[in-house]
């Protein structure tokens, strides 16, 4: 079986495919190596890959057709698809919108019509995000919630996936899943996300920002929790063309401040904290439910932040160190 995960130099795309390879599996790595953050730890990640005997690795940015199709013609033998590449960060489309589009509505749809050519796809599965789910006030979050008021376009940029994803499983009966994860964290994680940022302040005693008192929640999932579910979900295609929708999370809504304060003692520092309002593009809280992944696949998140973040703040010791 030969697998395509695309954002491979990425957080979840290189743990993904780790784990893929370490049960066996053909993994192509797609990944446009953009510059969004520091290269030297998405070139990190894909070596990592590259070290492995049945990886092999592609540079193509999702959104041009033409590198996409030449891709495509050199591996007709792709069963499944695990699509992860986009553009990440809430904030950061504020300050660079057309990027979202390029790479998350364009790069989606680019996508699609690559993988219905395929003559032996199995199962397309695709990063959505539990920010779809915008000022939604009813928790935990499911999946046959409204999702119609993004509070930020990168959530609408997934909306857009979603959608598209629909009509192409109506229109060429394409098997599709779209996962919509919640704030995942762990070893080689993103600069750009809190876990990252809080830790280099701490370390670094510069003070770190948390709004509204740090009393924003959120539903903090350990990297190898989201793995097991995606491969989970990948094993168990939708039958016929309906396309499906799934939260993937730990289940468990956490105070950012209490992630802050395991943190503090995972790096046995003290963090300076300064307080801020919340801004327009953040959410009160997130909580997922994950009965329909559980019902699927067996998923059952097992790491609580008390295990998780240690780990995390040992690996990043040892970036830092490196």
């Amino acid at each position: 079986m030969t697998i395509l995960v695309t954002g491979a130099a990425g957080f979840i795309g290189m743990h993904v495919a780790e784990a893929l390879l370490a049960r066996g599996e053909k993994v192509i790595g797609l990944d446009s190596l953009t510059p969004y953050y520091d290269l030297c730890l998405k070139n990190a990640r894909r070596d990592r890959l590259l070290a492995q005997p049945y990886f092999s690795f592609q540079q193509v940015n999702i959104a041009d057709r033409a590198a996409v199709a030449a891709m495509f013609k050199k591996y007709p033998d792709v069963t499944r698809i695990i699509h992860l590449a986009a553009q990440p960060g809430v904030r950061h489309s504020l300050i660079d919108p057309y990027s979202y589009i390029e790479a998350n509505v364009m790069g989606h749809l680019v996508m699609l019509e690559a993988a219905r050519a395929l003559p032996r796809l199995e199962h397309f599965l695709y990063a959505s995000s539990s920010s779809v789910y915008g000022g939604n006030k009813e928790l935990p979050y499911r999946e046959v919630d409204r999702v119609d008021h993004p509070v930020s376009l990168y959530a609408a940029t997934k909306r857009a996936d979603e959608l598209i994803s629909e009509a192409y499983g109506h229109i060429f009966g394409l098997p599709q899943t779209g996962l919509r994860f919640f704030t995942v964290y762990g070893p080689w994680g993103r600069p750009d996300m809190a876990p990252w940022l809080f830790a280099d302040a701490i370390l670094s005693g510069r003070p770190i920002t948390l709004y509204e008192g740090g009393r924003l929640r959120r539903d903090f999932t350990f990297v190898e929790d989201i793995v097991a579910g995606v491969l989970g979900a990948l094993d168990h295609p939708p039958v016929g063309g309906t396309p499906r929708l799934l939260n993937i999370g730990n289940h468990r809504s956490v105070e950012v401040r209490r992630f802050v304060a395991v943190l503090e003692e995972s790096l046995g520092r003290k963090a300076t904290i300064r307080d801020a309002p919340r801004p327009a593009t953040d959410v009160a809280e997130t909580f997922a439910d994950v009965s329909a992944i559980q019902a699927l696949c067996g998923f059952e998140p097992k790491t609580p932040i008390e295990i998780g973040v240690p780990r995390f703040a040992a690996w990043f010791r040892d970036w830092v160190a490196a």
